[in-house]
């Protein structure tokens, strides 16, 4: 019986703060994922990205600051055709720009163009057959038997 009186007293009043902190509980976790998924968007939104804008335009970043949201994004639309738009605009990445080429992948290429450069000017590469060993690691993938294609 005490049960009763006391939740016909303070029950109501339980109710509301049951339902209060559930109200805050909800919040902060759809904050969380928001702030995760602008994230997310930030890291992938590099030149090269397909992006879709809130307008309905699709289009290609060509330069985008993800520490400074005040400054416009440029945006390609057509071949030769960049617009500004608020980096707030840029509504979804429609294709990641996975062919973007990072800094460190160019100083490599450029490393190992420099050495095939040197190996061909000191004589070390002097036909197909050197250079298909040299881009198969050393082996040779022709039968001994076999003449070289060119």
């Amino acid at each position: 019986m005490e049960f009763a009186v006391f939740f016909a007293e303070y029950g109501l009043i339980l109710l509301l703060g049951a339902l209060l902190v559930f109200m805050f509980w909800s919040s902060r976790r759809r904050m969380q994922r928001q702030k995760a998924e602008q994230e997310a968007k930030a890291r992938q939104t590099v030149p090269g990205a397909e992006v879709l804008l809130q307008g309905g335009l699709y289009g290609t970043i060509v330069s985008y600051d993800p520490e400074n949201l005040d400054q416009p994004a440029i945006v390609e639309i057509a071949p030769g055709v960049d617009i500004k738009v608020h980096s707030q605009a840029i509504l979804r990445i429609v294709d990641p720009a996975e062919g973007v080429v990072t800094e460190d992948e160019l100083i490599e290429a450029e490393t190992a163009e420099d050495e095939y450069v040197a190996d061909v000017a000191d004589g070390d590469i002097t036909s197909l057959d050197d250079d298909r060993k040299r881009a198969s690691g050393g082996t040779n993938d022709t039968d001994p038997g076999t003449k070289p294609l060119a």
